[in-house]
C-alpha cells in the first residue's frame, strides 16, 4: 500500500467551513466509487479550522499522476470539484494538485 498525505486551506469563514464538512458528511456515491475505482483505497480528511489534512492510501501499484488524471475523467468528478471549489477558496476549473498540496515524509 502506498500513502499520500495532502494540506488545503478553506475559505476563511465558519458557515462556508460547515457547508464543506457537511458535504463530506454526504459524499455522492460516485465520487466514492470513482476513488475506488483508480485505487484510493481509503481517503480521510481531518480538519483544524481552516486547515484540512488529507491521507490517502492506495494500491501498490497506483501512481499519483496518472491516476488522479484518470479520476478527473469519472462520472460526476468534475462537478464534485466545482461544488467543494467555492469552500476552497479556488477557481471551480483547478485541478486537485493545484488546490492540495503534497506533504513530504519526514518522520
Amino acid at each position: 500500500m502506498k500513502r499520500y498525505c495532502q494540506t488545503l486551506t478553506l475559505v476563511d469563514n465558519p458557515l462556508m467551513i460547515e457547508k464543506y464538512v457537511d458535504a463530506h458528511s454526504n459524499v455522492w456515491p460516485e465520487i466514492i466509487e470513482g476513488l475506488h475505482q483508480v485505487g484510493i483505497v481509503d481517503m480521510q480528511i481531518f480538519r483544524k479550522d481552516n486547515l484540512l489534512f488529507m491521507i490517502c492510501d492506495t494500491v501498490d501499484n497506483f501512481d499519483w499522476e496518472r491516476d488522479m488524471a484518470c479520476l478527473a475523467t469519472l462520472p460526476r468528478q468534475a462537478e464534485w470539484e466545482a461544488y467543494v471549489a467555492q469552500f476552497q477558496g479556488c477557481r471551480a476549473e483547478a485541478r486537485s494538485d493545484e488546490k492540495w498540496q503534497m506533504m513530504e515524509r519526514i518522520f
